[in-house]
């Protein structure tokens, strides 16, 4: 729903629909299509997400997921020994909430399903309607209850663990092996509630004529390539390779696999079409291709605002990084200045200028203001993969003329969902004209993509003593001597800013969090010399 996740996430970061923004669910209730949702999202209740639930002819909510700030206790909540390290408010108000779902009717997914459900039992003999059944899960924390944990049992007697930070893996095989076992639970808790739509579409016989869609917005990665999360790393296909189940009555085709490159962005114009709803013009996407597979897009852009523009064209992958090590320019564009959980600072309006429209801003200039991001994909590198030969995407190539043609459909499709020139130039891109052997940077990056790619080794892998890489970092900077050590070997570390937030984070979970900002090189030789002291 969020339109980071659209083609056009070049132009603004997350936020709220945009006045000049269509909107499938409007344009479907305008058109006379009854629409509902039922969901447990708990950004729709955050500034930037605030303008979606509104377009649809009724919505509920369910609260309590990821720290969503529903129940208020002043004091602090029973906290077990956790393995996670960016513990925010979000973090101790998961702890406030648990309690209050004890049990699996007390869910918000499972009451999230039990709406859903009350709106087709309602309404199954109807005609025109599209209820979206919205949950969270399996979202992180990986909250379940016994009976799905039960599937998969195993030995495990460490800390509590359902929570991983977005960051390297620096845990033991077996507490990494347990939080996947924590996914899996939920994962199972989802695959039943989903089991309860699919009775519910044999119960009031609905295959005949119901269009279904099942889909996700994202992956998230539990330790593959040594990582946890997403977006703090390159976009790996276990973050973008999603599950879609389509069933469209007109065609059929049950058990059947259509290998025509689809995104996420075709959902709207399905629904549209299926209702027989006009598309707007600029609106991005084609249905789906139930029937059969068709002739669809040549490639597909995707990616995040401030991070690596990605293009597939269904066998390689090409992530562009940016040109230089600041990520520079980045703008943000929007008559909606809000990010995820609140509003722009006034600090980032101060220089705010107004833009000429693009043309889905339906002639409405945008505000123009530096961007800003969270990540940095340059010590990455760009990156190429042949995803026929290399499908866990461990072997980055080298290959000019590959490379060539996918930087030539990366900057066409750039062209067309109209990138800002910002873009161009960070990313090393021509804004007009072709693409020569003159853009390319997978050769020229290589070195900085094999170092950053290589994992990060568990804090047991290095020297011990009476400070090492396990002692909180602001307890090091308060040791002259340890504090001597990590200037000379990683300069920074000791800024003050930094220390706000990570001040009790054991050095090597920063280095974790760091991506592959900190080498591995560099931590072990700050463990050997704090181990002498």
């Amino acid at each position: 729903m969020i339109r980071s996740y659209t083609d056009r996430f070049t132009v603004p970061s997350w936020g709220p629909l945009e006045p000049f923004d269509d909107s499938m669910p409007e344009l479907l209730k305008q058109s006379g299509v009854y629409t509902h949702l039922a969901s447990d999202h708990p950004h729709y209740w955050e500034d930037g997400g605030a303008t979606y639930h509104g377009r649809y002819n009724s919505w509920e909510f369910f609260r309590g997921q990821e720290g969503d700030p529903w129940k208020g206790q002043v004091a602090d909540p029973e906290m077990p020994d956790d393995l996670k390290r960016m513990r925010s408010a979000a973090y101790r108000q998961d702890w406030v909430n648990r309690p209050h779902m004890a049990t699996e009717d007390r869910h918000p997914q499972t009451l999230t399903f039990d709406a859903g459900l009350e709106f087709i039992r309602t309404n199954h003999a109807e005609d025109r309607w599209f209820v979206h059944i919205e949950t969270f899960d399996p979202h992180e924390p990986f909250f379940s209850h016994q009976r799905y944990k039960d599937l998969y049992p195993h030995a495990y007697e460490g800390p509590h663990f359902d929570w991983p930070d977005y960051k390297r893996v620096v845990e033991s095989d077996e507490q990494v092996a347990h939080a996947g076992y924590e996914y899996a639970a939920l994962l199972s808790m989802c695959d039943r509630s989903l089991g309860r739509v699919l009775d519910a579409m044999d119960e009031y016989g609905l295959w005949d004529d119901t269009l279904l869609i099942v889909n996700t917005d994202h992956g998230l990665l539990l330790g593959e390539k040594g990582w946890w999360g997403k977006s703090v790393q390159p976009w790996y296909n276990e973050l973008v390779h999603l599950p879609l189940f389509a069933w469209d009555p007109r065609a059929g085709g049950a058990g059947e696999r259509r290998d025509t490159l689809v995104q996420t962005i075709d959902l709207a114009p399905t629904l549209l079409e299926y209702f027989g709803v006009e598309r707007p013009a600029d609106m991005q996407g084609a249905p789906l291709p139930v029937a059969a597979d068709r002739p669809g897009r040549e490639a597909g852009l995707f990616g995040i605002h401030g991070g690596h523009v990605n293009i597939t064209d269904g066998r390689y992958v090409y992530m562009r990084a940016p040109v230089s090590s600041g990520n520079t320019p980045l703008e943000e564009h929007t008559l909606m200045p809000t990010h995820m959980r609140g509003r722009f600072a006034p600090a980032e309006l101060a220089d705010v200028e107004l833009a000429e429209p693009f043309g889905f801003t339906k002639g409405v200039r945008t505000l123009r203001m530096a961007g800003r991001t969270f990540v940095n994909p340059y010590h990455h590198g760009s990156l190429l993969f042949d995803l026929e030969n290399d499908p866990e995407q461990l072997d980055p190539l080298v290959d000019d003329a590959t490379e060539l043609r996918l930087a030539t459909l990366l900057v066409e499709l750039m062209r067309r969902t109209e990138a800002p020139p910002s873009q161009y130039e960070r990313l090393g891109l021509p804004g007009e004209g072709p693409v020569t052997d003159g853009h390319l940077l997978v050769r020229a990056q290589r070195d900085q993509a094999e170092s950053a790619a290589v994992p990060l080794p568990r804090a047991e892998d290095y020297p011990e003593g009476r400070l090492s890489l396990r002692t909180p970092v602001a307890t090091l900077i308060g040791d002259p001597t340890a504090l001597e050590v990590l200037k000379r070997h990683l300069p920074g570390i000791a800024d003050s800013e930094l220390l706000q937030f990570l001040g009790p984070t054991p050095l090597i979970d920063i280095a974790a969090m760091a991506g592959g900002m900190i080498p591995p090189d560099r931590l072990r030789l700050v463990a050997e010399e704090l181990a002498k002291l």
